[in-house]
């Protein structure tokens, strides 16, 4: 019976991934076009104590490839302890014909990011809303891709794709490439038209349809999730207005966490979110992936019983080799390294961090930003 229900978990599994693979075939990539650059912007990033960052970030949208008139950049201080808004001001007096503004952050809820949007909201009368984190590093047509998006498409909101600038270690390799799972899963699920899942380092939308769904009321006692909720809602009423820009040229590049203590926390704050989807996308995935990393986890407690032992670990192995193959899509599109080595090694590694992860969000506070949040 356990041989049956093994092979039953891994059989769903491996539709899911082939499913997953379908839909990012049929997405269809977004290629930049000459179109009048004639949506206005507005782009707001919270940010706290981010000094160390902003330098990367600002550099970046110097080099934007479009009309500063119709983009203003809402800079929104969480309360830094540092030179953060010193390095912005010095910015933007070198730098005068970007349109930028230094808010202070007005605290209402339990999540200081989504107060931090809804501060800049509350300042702008822009048609459209974007999106990204202070450590983040943007292209050059990122506007003019979601320009183009707006133009051609006519949607509510917007989902464009994420990466990691990392090096080559293995700590780093990892984080790369459970982070691009993700994004290959997002991509996965709109080009299935089923998604769930989007990146606040990349989204836009109406700011009137924002306004209309009520922003982030019954989901601000989440201190994450300020995209991923605000999507749910966008779905529900407008299931054909949310589009994704898959284009390497829309995408934004942030940086992995440095220790180990860092990425649990980063993860932990992840996947405390995934208890309250509504969407049944979601839930139905998460459970398809958890059940099969609980399989791969089993192992080390079969090692009495070798015949199960055997079975189990052929499903593991199998289960790595198809990954691979899922992620090197992902890999490819972000012009990513390939190492069989490094993700061979990864493969044996994630579900148990992954399942350490989920039981820890179960039970675990976290700490965001020199803050901690409570499950």
């Amino acid at each position: 019976m356990i041989t049956v229900l093994f092979c039953f978990i891994f059989g769903i599994y491996v539709l899911l991934i082939f499913s997953l693979l379908i839909g990012f075939k049929l997405l269809p990539t977004t290629r930049h076009q000459n179109i009048e650059a004639s949506t206005i912007f507005t782009v707001i990033i919270p940010f706290r104590n981010e000094a160390k960052n902003l330098p990367i970030l600002i550099d970046s949208i110097t080099s934007l490839d479009y009309p500063t008139s119709k983009v203003d950049f809402l800079f929104v201080d969480d309360a830094s302890e540092d030179n953060s808004v010193q390095v912005i001001e010095k910015f933007a007096k070198k730098h005068p014909s970007v349109r930028i503004k230094i808010l202070s952050n007005q605290r209402k809820s339990n999540s200081p990011k989504k107060d931090a949007i809804l501060t800049a909201v509350s300042h702008t009368e822009s048609e459209w809303i974007v999106t990204t984190d202070a450590d983040c590093i943007l292209p050059k047509k990122w506007l003019l891709l979601l320009n183009q998006k707006v133009v051609q498409k006519q949607p509510k909101m917007i989902a464009a794709p994420v990466t990691y600038q990392s090096n080559s270690t293995l700590f780093h390799y990892f984080q790369l490439l459970d982070f691009l799972s993700l994004q290959a899963t997002t991509i996965g699920t709109f080009g299935l038209r089923i998604p769930f899942m989007c990146n606040g380092a990349n989204l836009a939308y109406q700011r009137e349809t924002f306004m209309e769904v009520q922003g982030f009321v019954g989901n601000d006692t989440i201190a994450s999730g300020d995209d991923v909720f605000l999507l749910e809602k966008f779905i529900k009423h407008w299931p054909n207005k949310v589009v994704y820009v898959k284009a390497t040229q829309a995408t934004v590049q942030t940086f992995p966490v440095e220790t180990i203590q860092q990425l649990i926390a980063q993860r932990i704050r992840w996947a405390s979110k995934s208890t309250h989807y509504h969407l049944p996308t979601g839930k139905i995935i998460g459970s398809i992936v958890m059940l099969m990393n609980c399989i791969c986890c089993l192992i080390p407690f079969l090692l009495f019983t070798p015949y199960l032992w055997k079975f189990a670990s052929i499903l593991f192995i199998s289960k790595i080799v198809i990954d691979s193959f899922f992620l090197y899509q992902i890999l490819r599109f972000h012009q990513q390294k390939f190492n069989p080595f490094l993700l061979f090694l990864c493969g044996i590694i994630h579900p148990f961090f992954t399942v350490t992860i989920v039981i820890l969000s179960l039970f675990s506070s976290y700490s965001w930003k020199e803050r901690v949040f409570k499950k």
